[in-house]
């Protein structure tokens, strides 16, 4: 786990054909590298070093930096010591013939199996015992991308070849997007980093994509939320060659085809979901360091926990570098009053897993005290305060001498936790178990899917959102078999009248955002969704392309994370169980509990008072969510959990007028700063500050402020230019 960036030479037809293709002819600033090959050199290792500094929270153990001879390539990498911890564990790393040469961010799991194949059947000598160092072995092996079959776990990297006939620069990022990597163009050079803000040290000069903003690309596509700074995507890899810069994919969610019959049995499925989660978990125990667990209220981190306690108790597994039976968890605690605290039962269950608990209170004033530092680490708007909290919890790992936790991130999106999702369950029937009661019955199921999209309606008006309505013309979404999650989606996005008059002018007032997030899918996919896969399925990718890569493995993971200094690891985003959770039959994910069922089903669960769960009526509650991991997952949970309704990890939005927040927001959100964005309307921004706060306080307005005060920190702390016409 660590912080890269590196810095290359673009090829003469890269500089035609890549830079001015890639980013419509704009390039960021200037890199300042001429002179000559002695000092050229020079110039790009202090560069590098200034970048790796500007990220050192995500690795403040040591830094290092290689470039090339003629300076054409450089790596710079800062360190957060997991694996290996001797200096043979030292980035950047060289393979064995000092010809290869990699940067590598995260973590590389199953790798003693790995390590083994490269070096007893491929002759592979490893210089020490990091994870990392398989990269180059399995690089120098089987090149790319037959590579990346190898690669399990969450990583991105920067590889140089510099081999005579095979010269080539690769940057890779995992399936999920764990691990962030972002680039741009800098004069003649390509930049990538973990952060955006590490293009400071080289050069970059930002500026907002203010079309990234507005019409959601930024969580969609790969943009970002700067002018030329993008993405690598998800499961996939830039090339770098004489021929210019190349996007590839190599990985992609698949689903079965929805009219396929489901040959295995239940117990099979529960079975099959059991062992390869058990095996995720364990994979992760693996370190050098102390290992711990977030743990919430819910059944997600709480069934990681029970897991890793049995592992302990029963097969002696060890936990980090600690042979123990009980391991840390770190609970966030909001004010009782707030209807969103989850500490009570986190503590029931790990009193019940008889394990330690450390929690973190989040009150309005840690909240008011963080905001800007967890914007500045983002690097993006939010829409909620969860992230602050995220950030202030963080601290915790640290504190207690804790470099590493378990999450349990990825499970909702697999298993269909979230309440956005029944509504596409109702939506067609689970023909692979014709059986099913919502199989046989489509007035009954129809009925259910209109009632659960009203519903959802209701709880989005209830915690400060509407759905999505963009033009009104439905037929947009043909292109998704008229899949309502992208509506969902943009629940969260900021309104066109947010934007300042100019904005609004350019796009005629036909700003659409839909068609920003259907673009995102590739050709291939979208014939799947219009005519292969089941809607459930066609939600879940939906919402894991954007929300879950964007958002929750972000600010709600990552880089909040990071901030601190603590490698968060997911087992439930660990791609063979994804994989096989992708292959199960949707109504095994959300359950139909008739309603002569739905009381045992669901008794001593308060859900209702969840302020999400207040609104939902009789659709919502008589479908039983992820009910497949609750079985896989029974003997490691409490009977409370099993039975227990999702609750999102949401912040309080309602605070006293007068109070830390709204001071905050007051201080920060300044007519000149707002103005000094040059895209927002500041009237919009002062009327949602007259609007937030006290007993009649306007949900939408406080979200308003969490937008634009994310902007202004970020334009006050990384000098973004205004925005013009």
């Amino acid at each position: 786990m660590c912080g890269i960036a590196a810095t290359i030479a673009l090829p003469p037809a890269a500089r035609v054909n890549g830079s001015s293709k890639a980013l419509n002819g704009h390039a960021n600033g200037t890199n300042g590298t001429n002179g000559t090959n002695g000092n050229y050199k020079e110039s790009i290792a202090k560069q590098l070093q200034a970048a790796v500094d500007l990220i050192n929270h995500r690795g403040p153990d040591e830094s290092g930096v290689w470039v090339s001879d003629d300076g054409s390539v450089g790596l710079g990498h800062c360190r957060l010591s997991i694996n290996d911890l001797s200096p043979s564990g030292s980035q950047p790393l060289h393979s064995d013939d000092e010809q290869i040469h990699a940067i590598v961010n995260g973590e590389i799991y199953d790798y003693d199996r790995l390590r083994e194949i490269c070096a007893t059947e491929h002759g592979y000598t490893f210089g020490g015992h990091s994870d990392s160092e398989l990269v180059l072995a399995l690089y120098k092996i089987y090149g790319a991308p037959a590579m990346f079959e190898h690669l399990r776990g969450e990583f991105a990297f920067v590889l140089y070849d510099s081999r005579e006939g095979s010269k080539r620069v690769i940057a890779c990022r995992d399936r999920f997007g764990i691990k962030p990597l972002v680039w741009t163009i800098t004069g003649n050079r390509l930049l990538l980093g973990a952060e955006a803000k590490s293009f400071l040290g080289m050069g970059w000069q930002p500026e907002w994509d203010v079309n990234a903003i507005a019409d959601s690309g930024w969580m969609m596509d790969e943009r970002t939320l700067f002018r030329g700074v993008k993405k690598v995507l998800p499961g996939h890899w830039l090339e770098l060659t004489e021929r210019g810069l190349e996007t590839h994919r190599y990985w992609d969610a698949e689903y079965p085809d929805k009219k396929q019959i489901e040959p295995r049995s239940i117990d099979e499925m529960v079975t099959g979901v059991r062992e390869r989660l058990v095996e995720a978990v364990r994979l992760r125990l693996r370190a050098d360091v102390p290992v711990g667990i977030y743990l919430s209220g819910g059944i997600d981190s709480s069934a990681v926990a029970g897991i890793v306690t049995e592992l302990a108790r029963k097969e002696h597994v060890k936990i980090g570098n600690k042979q123990a039976t009980r391991v840390a968890c770190f609970s966030v605690q909001f004010p009782e009053e707030s209807g969103y605290n989850e500490a009570d039962i986190a503590d029931r269950t790990a009193k019940w897993l008889g394990v330690e608990t450390i929690k973190k209170d989040v009150t309005e004033e840690t909240l008011a005290r963080d905001f800007a530092d967890a914007a500045f680490h983002c690097e993006h708007h939010h829409f909620d305060l969860n992230s602050v909290a995220k950030f202030t919890l963080s601290e915790l790992p640290r504190e207690n001498g804790v470099k590493v936790v378990l999450t349990g991130e990825g499970s909702d999106e697999h298993f269909a936790g979230y309440p956005y999702f029944p509504c596409e369950f109702l939506r067609e029937p689970d023909l692979s178990r014709p059986d099913e009661p919502l199989a046989k019955d489509n007035e009954k199921r129809d009925a259910m899917q209109k009632a659960a999209s009203a519903e959802m309606n209701a709880i989005w008006r209830a915690i400060g959102a509407e759905t999505y309505a963009g033009s009104g013309d439905n037929s947009i979404l043909a292109e998704v078999n008229n899949n309502t999650m992208v509506n969902n989606l943009l629940a969260w996005h900021p309104t066109i009248g947010l934007f300042a008059p100019w904005v609004r002018e350019c796009y005629g007032g036909k700003l659409d955002c839909r068609e920003t997030v259907i673009a995102s899918y590739p050709a291939d996919v979208r014939e799947k969704m219009r005519d292969q896969w089941h809607p459930l399925h066609t939600a879940e990718y939906i919402w894991n392309k954007s929300q879950l890569a964007n958002i929750l493995l972000s600010c709600l993971g990552d880089r909040t994370e990071m901030a601190h200094s603590v490698e968060a690891r997911t087992p439930f985003l660990d791609h063979h169980l994804a994989e096989y959770v992708n292959g199960l039959p949707p109504s095994v994910k959300l359950a139909f509990v008739p309603p002569e069922e739905e009381g045992s089903a669901t008794s001593g669960d308060p859900a209702h008072k969840n302020p999400l769960w207040q609104d939902a009526g009789s659709a919502l509650r008589s479908l039983n969510a992820k009910w497949i991991l609750r079985e896989a997952a029974r003997p490691y949970i409490t009977d409370e959990l099993y039975r227990r309704k999702k609750h999102p990890f949401l912040a309080p939005t309602r605070w006293p007028h007068g109070g830390a927040l709204h001071r905050m927001f007051t201080e920060l959100l300044t007519r000149e700063r707002v103005e000094n964005l040059g895209f927002v309307d500041v009237d919009v921004v002062e009327n949602a500050l007259a609007s937030a706060f006290g007993e009649n306080a306007d949900t939408k307005a406080f979200r308003t402020l969490c937008y634009v005060g994310a902007w202004v920190t970020l334009a006050d702390r990384l000098g973004v230019k205004p925005a013009k016409l």
